[in-house]
């Protein structure tokens, strides 16, 4: 939960996480049977305990916002139906929120960071690398007593124009490699290589994207923001910040506690909209595939839409 003032400063006034990561270990990936029951078991928990740790009652709520997609539609129509309810029981505008467009904005929850800004928004969640479930935080601790330059891996689109990214040849080579290994020593050289490499892939890029985007900001103060699970590893951060600084970006990142999924960052995203005018009905539709620029992602598709609509 959160207050936004109407200078635009922000409060978070709660944060309650219900993590269901040991449910779906045993599975190595999230379960969408177990994720959509889970949700339903603790949804009025977690909102009672939100409202708890804010101090308020919902006579205190201006208005509710949920996460309407992209996502697991199960879970999402959970916590759509759930943000509904409330709005329709109080008379409350609606902000069916991008979940992506939470985490856009979640480095406003810790720091005052000015729009307009570059963002590279980086999920873990949309890219699986190595087991164990959840693989980030495992491939970024078994790294940490890695050697980086024991192993070469591929590094794709290199020489491509645009901001494209892919890691699919990465992941390939990474995963044969993984095969043959016998020690721990050399697991962990793996690991480091592999994460040196994603870091290098996103740096790369995202200069570029630096380039474009200072050419057409001439005179404006340049901001970088990277936010998203991946937002909270060390070596991705450090590659980031050195890019900024070589290209003359502030750089800003969440909070740890905010780069990962939390229900602040939609908060947050819900209030900008609401801010602005922009509300919601309640025939707002969970969705499992939703670009933030659907008109661009129809226009020039990286994957051809599916029954379920335009991927990125």
């Amino acid at each position: 939960m959160v207050r936004r003032a109407s200078d635009g400063a922000v409060q978070v006034l709660s944060s309650v996480v219900s993590t269901q990561i040991a449910k779906h270990a045993p599975y190595g990936g999230v379960v969408p049977e177990i994720a959509a029951r889970a949700h339903v078991e603790v949804i009025d928990v977690v909102i009672a305990e939100a409202m708890r740790e804010a101090g308020l009652g919902f006579e205190g709520l201006d208005g509710v916002a949920a996460t309407a997609g992209p996502g697991l539609v199960g879970g999402v129509m959970v916590g759509l139906s759930a943000g509904k309810a409330i709005a329709l029981a109080r008379g409350l505008p609606l902000a069916a929120v991008n979940h992506l467009e939470g985490h856009a904005v979640s480095a406003r929850l810790s720091e005052a960071v000015d729009y307009p800004f570059l963002l590279l928004l980086v999920s873990g969640g949309h890219c699986q690398l190595l087991e164990p479930y959840p693989g980030g935080p495992a491939l970024e601790k078994l790294a940490e007593r890695g050697d980086a330059s024991r192993f070469t891996l591929p590094r794709a689109l290199l020489g491509r124009e645009g901001f494209d990214f892919s890691f699919s040849g990465l992941k390939t080579a990474a995963a044969r490699l993984a095969e043959g290994l016998q020690t721990e020593q050399e697991r962990a050289d793996l690991a480091a290589a592999v994460q040196a490499a994603i870091a290098r892939q996103l740096a790369e890029r995202t200069k570029k994207a630096m380039a474009a985007y200072a050419g057409s900001h001439a005179g404006r103060p340049l901001n970088f923001v990277v936010a998203g699970g991946v937002a909270a590893n060390r070596a991705v951060r450090e590659a980031l910040t050195e890019a900024a600084a070589e290209h003359g970006f502030a750089f800003y990142a969440p909070a740890l506690a905010y780069c990962t999924d939390n229900a602040a960052m939609i908060a947050l995203a819900g209030a900008e909209r609401l801010a602005v005018g922009l509300k919601d009905g309640l025939d707002a539709v969970a969705r499992p595939r939703w670009p933030l620029d659907e008109a661009a992602a129809l226009a020039s598709p990286t994957h051809l839409p599916g029954r379920k609509g335009a991927k990125a």
